[in-house]
């Protein structure tokens, strides 16, 4: 029996979503990489029934809450496409650093790609009701804050916190009542 890469036990109920960059590298410090991020979301949103209830995207990696039909299959093509144009940026920009990282950090299993992107899996967590929503979209929203990033959620530029406090986040969400 294969193994799952993608724990989503009720694919089309909301899940906490964790994406995490091989060895912690900081890429989302590049807007250019950002925007690839939410250029596929929108693209999933348009396409495919996905919807986005909240989301931040750190340095290093990014948490959301989201829902498909197939939300499995929607995380496995938004971490491929992504891995392929944010990699591609990367060696555009010559941050050559990085991109050693991202080929010593590649299983030698793996021999449909140089580079390993992301970390294995998205520690999927079924969202069961209401309060568990509110706990994992604070959880989102505060993250930056507990960082000391920034002093109120609304003020980190890569999350949904303002589309939650009446102003509009870098993309279109789904707000949980």
């Amino acid at each position: 029996m294969g193994r799952s890469r993608y724990v989503i036990t009720e694919p089309d109920r909301p899940h906490f979503l964790t994406c995490t960059v091989v060895e912690w590298l900081p890429v989302f410090t590049r807007p250019e990489a950002v925007e690839i991020v939410l250029n596929s979301w929108a693209y999933l949103r348009e396409h495919d029934q996905f919807e986005l209830y909240g989301y931040v995207i750190l340095e290093n990696h990014l948490h959301l809450v989201a829902q498909a039909p197939r939300l499995d299959s929607c995380v496995a093509r938004f971490k491929s496409f992504t891995a392929v144009k944010l990699i591609e940026l990367l060696v555009q920009q010559r941050a050559t650093t990085i991109v050693r990282r991202l080929h010593f950090a590649k299983p030698r299993y793996k021999c449909d790609r140089q580079h390993q992107f992301w970390q294995e899996g998205s520690h999927a967590e079924l969202v069961l009701n209401d309060d568990m929503m509110r706990q994992k979209l604070d959880y989102i929203h505060n993250n930056p804050v507990k960082r000391g990033y920034v002093d109120r959620p609304e003020h980190w530029r890569y999350s949904s916190a303002r589309s939650y406090c009446g102003g509009e986040s870098l993309i279109a969400i789904d707000p949980w009542h």
